[in-house]
Order: C-alpha cells, then structure tokens, then sequence
C-alpha cells in the first residue's frame, strides 16, 4: 500500500479479510444461521462494550482515593487528527443514538489520535464491531454499521492507498439499528433431564425481547447449576440461534454436556512455607468422597481468608479419576508477610483525640495462631497527661483448637477510663472459646476475672469481678463497613461474682441493627437500630462503674457528652441497671465517593434493673458527611443535643471511619 511502511500495509491487509467477512454478516438480510463462533464472538462482545475505560487516581499501597480523571499518553508516531459522528436512522428513539453515542471507540476517544491513517481505519474496524455488539445486546440482529472516512467507505479505504485529502479526517458513523427481535422457538437439553426445559426459567421465555446477553446468562447459569449437582466438567456443549428475518424471531437451542458426576479426591496443599500443610487441609473442611460442590470450595477459600495469613489462594482441580470419579483438589497458596503494624486515629469534640496502634506476628507456630500488642490513648487534649485514657492489651489467638470452626483466644489488659462521671483503672483476664456455627451465626463462651480501682461520686472503691461471660452474633449483612442490607444482632450474657465485695450479679445486653436500600442503585439506604441492657445486682454502687450502663457519646446518643447520660448523683452521672438506645439513619450516597447523613438518636440509662422510662429519652439530631474510601467510608458528623445537662456540649462533632453502626 502506498505511502504505509510495510508493517502498517500488512496490518490493513488483514483488516481487509477481516471486514469482507464482516459484511457478510452484517448486510445479509435474508433469514440466516448463526455459526458458534461467529455468534460466540459477537455475543461475548456485547458485555465489553459497556465496560467502563480505566482512570487514574492517586494510590497509596494500592488504594486509590481521588481520581484526575487524565491518563498519560505515550508518544504515538504520526498522529492522525479527525472528528467523529454518530447518526443513527430517523426511525430510532433518542436514547438509541446516546447508546451508540457512548459506547463508539471512535467517539470516546477523539482526543487520542491514532498512528496514521492504518491506525485509523483498524480503530474503524474495531468500532464496528463494537456497534454491532451493542445493536445484538439490545436484541438487533438485522441492523448495519456503515462508517465513511472524508467521504470514503470503509471498505473502499481498505482497497486504496490512502485516504482522500482533508484534515482532521471527517469520520461519519451511520447506524440502521434494524427490528428489534423477540425470541422464538427456545429449547433447553440436558443429559438425563437435569434441568428444566421452561425457557422462562432461564430467562428466554418467548415473545420477549431477544438480547444477546439474556443467551449468555442462561449458559452461565446451565452451566453453574450443573456444576451445583456435581459436574465439575459442565459446559455447553451446542448453541444453535437462528435469526429470521421475515417474523424478527430468534429462535435459540442449547445443548448442555454434563459430563461425569465427580466427588471430591484426595485434597494437597502447595505454596506453604511456615504453614503446616494439615493446618490449611482441615481449615478448608472439603469433605473428601462428598458430591463435588462449588459451594464447599467457596466455604473453602472464605474460612481460610479469615485466618488472616494467605495473600492469595487458589483451587485447582484435577482430571476426574475413573472409574470411581474422584477429583483431587490442589489448594496453592501465597503466605503473608508475618509481622504487621497499624494504627489507627479518631477525633470527636467532647472526647477529643484518640489513637490506637499495634503490632502483631501472624502464624507463629505454622498453625494460624497470632500474637497482637496493642495500646491505645484517649482523650488527647481534653484532660491532662496523667488523667489521659489508656490501655495496654497482648492477646493470643489460636484457630482449629477443636476442630476448623473452633478458636481459643485469651489476653491479659491493663486500662484506665476517666469520662467526666468517673475514673477507673483496672486488670483484666480472659480466655474464650469462639465457634462458628454457620456462615451468619457466631458465638463464644469463656472466664473473665478483673480487678477495678475506681472514684466517682459513691467515693473510691475496688472490685474483684470473676465472671463467664458469653455472646452469640448473627449477621448477614452485604458489607460489614458500609451495609445497605441485612441484619446484624448481638446477644451478650454474663453472670459474675464480686470476690471482694461478696455480692453476685448478671449482665445482659442485646443490639439489632437493620438496613434497607430504597432503589437497586443503593444509593438511598434507610438504617435503623436499638440496643438495651439490664444488670441484675444489689444496687448501682455494687456495681464497678465502667460496668455501669451509661449512654452518650459518639456510639450512643450523639450530640451528649460521652458517658454523660444516665441517673446522677449530687449531679454527677453514676450510671444505671438498666439502658435503652435507638438511633435511625438516612443515607444518600451523591456521587461515587460523597454521600450524606441524617440521623436521630434516642436513649436513656435508668436506676432500676427494668427501664421505668421515668426520665425520659434524650434525643440528638444531627448530619454528616461521608467520603467512600476503599477501606471503607470516612466519617464526619454534627449533632446537637436536645435536652443536655451538666458537661453536655451545645454541639457534637464526630470523626472516625465506617459507619456509625
């Protein structure tokens, strides 16, 4: 060709073959049967077409937090300038000409000249096939794609030696989108009547609008279905689609392949370093002899996530034995880095500055197990050095003490609490054993033994606090940081003796929270949740005061004084026996990183052991603001008290990460 190096003139020639073969599909309008692969590759294109182009943003190890929206552009040799239109045929709606519109390569990316004009016209090709793509999603088997450049058609500027004069090259893009097909006569085959033959149950259901991407999802989900009943080597087998014109019907047949039922062999581990091998095969629980099962691989590679020590973890399946029809499992893994430091940060204005750090040492003995340091100091800036909160804590976790779903964990912490109604400083003891009972419900049982030296308004006093405490979670929320479905409850019971003082008493506590999105966008989320608690004992002053229910604070009633809300003393909050809490939230999320929040919170803590409600609840209202990070929101919220007393601030203000509840 002239006038192209000889690389780009090769490149043309084979675009050439490729648009002549093109044609035929894309103007033949007589009744025609697609092959599979010409149908498979204009089908599986249709998704892509709607794909989002890649940005960059600023990244910090990995997380990306403001995008520029620009990318750099390499160099390109011999940029060629044009500008590109979409018509679409008088007969379509405005809302098909914005589709081909935005999903035209030519259109989106006018500002990013291509090499030449061989580089042109292949960006030519590779746009009508883009288009046709998007007309076969939309159920449009009969439509034309016709691209003229400076007044040439395509298929002309791949006979000639260059395009006509004129620049920017003047690139006319004419899209017939044709009828839109319904779908016809639809069958479904499966070796041994495995599935259903109702084309409405995969979706296909005659008379309804043909588009290509309704075909591949009923494949995917033939073919996933298939592999729940234990066929690990389902696949469709046959795919025949008949497009006839004369009655714009598609009519499309499936032939499924089975293939041997196959049950789970003998499962080996590689990739290990520190971890023992056994470990990671009796954490992934796949029942060896059981009917293979996606669903155990999942449950597989979800609890050793949870350990916390693979970075990444892969399940490759064997060749199924015969005859017995066995199918090792090789579970590769990557280990982590085993020593991890983090900190942490929050601000609220009535408890000032808070920071958190800590060091852990993950696999220890090659069996899961980590060992965490961790400290924390509260209440930076708002009271001196000395009355500052802190704590100290190490803890020791072993997973797959009596089985995979089984854990030990035990720590010993040192901490001191100064709200306004107290000081407390106290020693603490634990060890628990946790169960998974299912991928929703948790729980755990234990021995707890503190010491508490306190002052608050009942004068100075020590406790001696041994107790059993235990609790049990359900929680089948869609994201634990920012949730816009599901229900998270939280049950905690203990009963406890008080050494020193010789009096018995019991802790109980419960919380639901739920939330409901408003549209399938989920950008209107509606939360709500309610907490209460008792504490049977003799009195309020047998009971340490950091064990006292006390509302207010940024995990409470916000807009109150942290810790500030419950029956007083000569004015001074001692806490109650017993505590009610509401709070409901409105979240609308503006953009892909910005949303708002209107809340109310409600609740009160009450002298008896039963709310009497006497006092009242004290409301705060308030807004906040959130920025949707990778890690999860970043949170900033207003409120104001309605009725505050003593130490209550006239407004609140709070800083932290994740929602509020």
């Amino acid at each position: 060709m002239k006038g192209l190096p000889s690389q780009a003139s090769g490149h043309v020639r084979r675009l050439r073959s490729s648009a002549r073969d093109a044609r035929v599909n894309i103007k033949n309008a007589a009744p025609f049967l697609l092959s599979t692969t010409s149908l498979l590759a204009l089908i599986v294109a249709a998704p892509l077409v709607l794909a989002p182009q890649p940005a960059l943003s600023f990244e910090i190890f990995g997380w990306k937090f403001f995008e520029n929206g620009k990318e750099e552009e390499a160099a390109v040799p011999d940029p060629i300038a044009y500008e590109a239109e979409v018509s679409v045929s008088e007969r379509s709606d405005a809302d098909l000409t914005k589709e081909m519109t935005s999903t035209s390569l030519l259109v989106q990316q006018v500002k990013k000249p291509p090499s030449g004009e061989a580089g042109l016209i292949a960006r030519s090709l590779s746009d009508r096939e883009r288009l046709i793509a998007r007309l076969y999603a939309d159920g449009r088997y009969g439509g034309t794609v016709s691209i003229s450049l400076n007044g040439l058609p395509l298929e002309s500027a791949l006979e000639r030696a260059g395009l006509p004069d004129g620049r920017p090259v003047q690139v006319k893009i004419l899209v017939d989108p044709g009828p839109a097909f319904t779908f016809g006569t639809v069958t479904v085959q499966s070796p041994g009547g495995e599935l259903s033959t109702d084309p409405a149950f995969w979706g296909l259901a005659p008379g309804e609008p043909a588009g290509s991407g309704k075909i591949l999802s009923a494949e995917r989900r033939i073919v996933m279905m298939l592999r729940g009943r234990g066929y690990p080597e389902a696949k469709i087998a046959e795919r025949r689609i008949t497009a006839d014109h004369s009655s714009d019907r598609l009519d499309v047949a499936l032939i499924a392949d089975a293939g041997p039922q196959a049950r789970f062999g003998k499962v080996t581990v590689s990739g290990t370093e520190v971890t023992k091998p056994e470990f990671v095969v009796q954490q992934a629980m796949i029942p060896e002899g059981g009917i293979y099962s996606p669903e155990d691989i999942s449950r597989a590679r979800k609890r050793l996530n949870d350990l916390g020590i693979f970075s990444s973890i892969r399940f490759v399946e064997g060749d199924i034995a015969r005859p017995d029809g066995t199918l090792p499992i090789t579970i590769q893994v990557s280990e982590r880095k085993r020593h991890v430091i983090g900190a942490g940060a929050s601000w609220s204005s009535t408890e000032g500055f808070s920071a958190e750090a800590y060091w852990r040492r993950r696999n220890l003995f090659g069996g899961g197990e980590t060992l965490s340091v961790e400290g924390s100091i509260g209440r930076i800036g708002s009271e001196s050095i000395a009355n500052q909160e802190y704590s100290a804590r190490i803890a020791f976790e072993k997973p797959g003490v009596f089985g995979p779903l089984t854990s030990f964990t035990t720590s010993l912490e040192a901490k001191q609490e100064n709200p306004d109604a107290y000081i407390s400083r106290t020693l603490t003891y634990d060890a628990f054993l946790s169960r998974e009972f299912s991928d929703q419900v948790k729980g755990r049982a234990g021995f707890e033994i503190q010491y508490a030296d306190e002052e608050d308004a009942f004068g100075d006093n020590q406790y001696l606090l041994v107790g059993l405490p235990a609790d049990l979670t359900f929680d089948n929320r869609d994201d634990k940081l920012n949730p816009s479905k599901g229900v998270f409850a939280a049950l905690f019971g203990e009963p406890a003796y008080d050494a020193k003082n010789r009096n018995g008493m019991g802790f109980l506590k419960g919380t639901v929270s739920t939330y409901y999105a408003l549209d399938e966008a989920k950008r209107f989320i509606l939360a709500g949740k309610l907490s209460a608690g008792s504490i049977i004992a003799p009195s309020v002053s047998a009971v340490p005061a950091n064990r006292r229910l006390i509302a207010g604070g940024g995990g409470s009633i916000r807009g109150y004084a942290y810790r500030n809300v419950g029956p007083r003393l000569n004015g001074e909050v001692v806490g109650g026996r017993s505590l009610i809490e509401m709070s409901g939230e409105v979240r609308v999320r503006i953009t892909e990183t910005i949303g708002v929040v209107g809340f109310v919170d409600a609740g009160n803590a009450y002298e008896d052991t039963i709310p009497d409600f006497s006092d009242g609840l004290k409301i705060g209202v308030g807004a906040g603001l959130r920025y949707f990070t990778p890690i999860g929101p970043l949170r900033v919220d207003a409120a104001v008290p309605l009725d505050p007393e003593q130490d209550d601030p006239s407004f609140a203000l709070y800083v932290g990460l994740s929602q509020a509840f």
